[in-house]
């Protein structure tokens, strides 16, 4: 048995608010956390690899596991199909393997709501303010004006939902933030329910303590 079971860390926020550069930075700071592959039905796009990007799929493959229960959450956005694939996920867990998930607040709903929910991690990334958030958007160059106005618009109703996560981290300084960002995945990683090779320890424990009396 593993020393410890894996965590599902979710990571969410407003586009802007530095999720990607935190997920990045705790992969960089643990091999023992991955990036969870999405599975999509839409076509890969140049240079795309299927199983590294995105597990790409048939509509018909995709709906076929919805309804086996075998995606832990799915969307569908501007006509295409968008999952988390529970298998890769359950392995990793039973391995001692922590997942990253950079989703939404819906996709975190349902991950909350799933058979995995007692492993669930969740973190919401606050920005400083509204006016830090779209200066970072623009900042960054990769989007339009009008990409930029969209992802503006919904900004807020990401954030209404901040209250639904187990913790939330204002980014204001990156470096305190990543810091804080890695304590937090620490000190999820010793829950009780996290270390099922405690329960032996203190079977052991006991044996000591009577063979003592």
């Amino acid at each position: 048995m593993s020393v410890r079971r894996g965590l599902l860390i979710i990571l969410s926020s407003p586009s802007g608010a530095g999720k990607s550069t935190l997920s990045r930075g705790l992969l960089a700071w643990d091999p023992d956390i991955s990036f969870s592959v999405s599975a999509t039905t839409r076509a890969p796009r140049e240079g795309e690899v299927d199983g590294q990007h995105y597990h790409f799929m048939s509509k018909a493959a995709f709906q076929e596991d919805v309804a086996r229960g075998d995606m832990l959450e799915h969307a569908e956005v501007f006509g295409n199909f968008y999952g988390s694939p529970k298998g890769p996920v359950t392995e990793a867990i039973s391995e001692g393997r922590d997942v990253l998930f950079d989703i939404d607040w819906q996709g975190a709903q349902q991950i909350q709501n799933s058979a995995l929910s007692q492993h669930v991690l969740s973190i919401f990334i606050l920005p400083p303010s509204i006016t830090e958030l779209r200066r970072r958007l623009i900042e960054r160059g990769q989007d339009s004006a009008e990409v930029i106005a969209g992802r503006m618009q919904k900004s807020w109703d990401e954030i209404s939902h901040w209250a639904e996560y187990d913790y939330v981290l204002v980014n204001d300084d990156l470096a305190r933030t990543e810091t804080e960002l890695k304590g937090i995945v620490t000190a999820a990683r010793l829950r009780r329910h996290q270390q099922p090779s405690v329960n032996d320890h203190v079977r052991l424990l006991q044996q000591e303590y009577e063979d003592l009396s």
